[in-house]
């Protein structure tokens, strides 16, 4: 009696939404590496036996439309199983510091309070934000990191300003009101 082959494999359901999860996780990985900061160091917070610890990480993104500021922020990152995973929500407890690192020269135009820095903080939903405004009347930038997800957003913030100064002999110090669409 000969063997008969099924007409087509049962589908393992569990594997399909798997290898979909890892798929769309490192293509959103792919399309987020030209933004990514620059990890200045991490330290270990707390201790986990098998799996890695939870740490503080510092990180370094220059401002990519007004040339002469960089940002440094650290943030929480988990550990354990479901961090090492990339699967564990991030808490929103960030600090932000910013300052003049060359004669500051502005690219474009931009809005108060627009996105300078974009980071995903969660597999789904939750972003950490730095954003950039102007106060003209001081002629300081002034950037603000927070974090939101769709639902609720957190209050937790912290706020950093650069004050526009001449950078060398003779340089003329631009004025951010000029570059503020609003």
């Amino acid at each position: 009696m000969p063997l008969k082959r099924p007409l087509a494999t049962p589908l393992n359901w569990r594997a399909l939404a798997l290898a979909a999860i890892v798929g769309v996780t490192a293509l959103a990985g792919a399309a987020q590496a030209a933004e990514e900061p620059d990890l200045i160091f991490r330290r270990s917070t707390v201790f986990k036996f098998l799996s890695p610890n939870d740490k503080l990480a510092t990180y370094a993104v220059d401002d990519p439309q007004v040339e002469g500021v960089a940002c440094h922020f650290t943030v929480p990152e988990k550990g354990g199983f479901k961090g090492w995973l990339g699967l564990a929500e991030e808490v929103s407890d960030v600090s932000l510091a910013c300052r003049q690192v060359g004669p500051i020269k502005f690219k474009t135009k931009f809005e108060q309070g627009e996105d300078m820095f974009r980071q995903r903080r969660s597999l789904f939903f939750k972003k950490l934000q730095i954003v950039r405004g102007c106060d003209a009347k001081r002629n300081v930038l002034v950037y603000m990191v927070y974090s939101d997800k769709l639902i609720d957003g957190s209050p937790k913030n912290s706020t950093s300003t650069v004050p526009i100064m001449p950078w060398g002999t003779g340089a003329a110090v631009e004025k951010c009101s000029e570059f503020v669409t609003n």
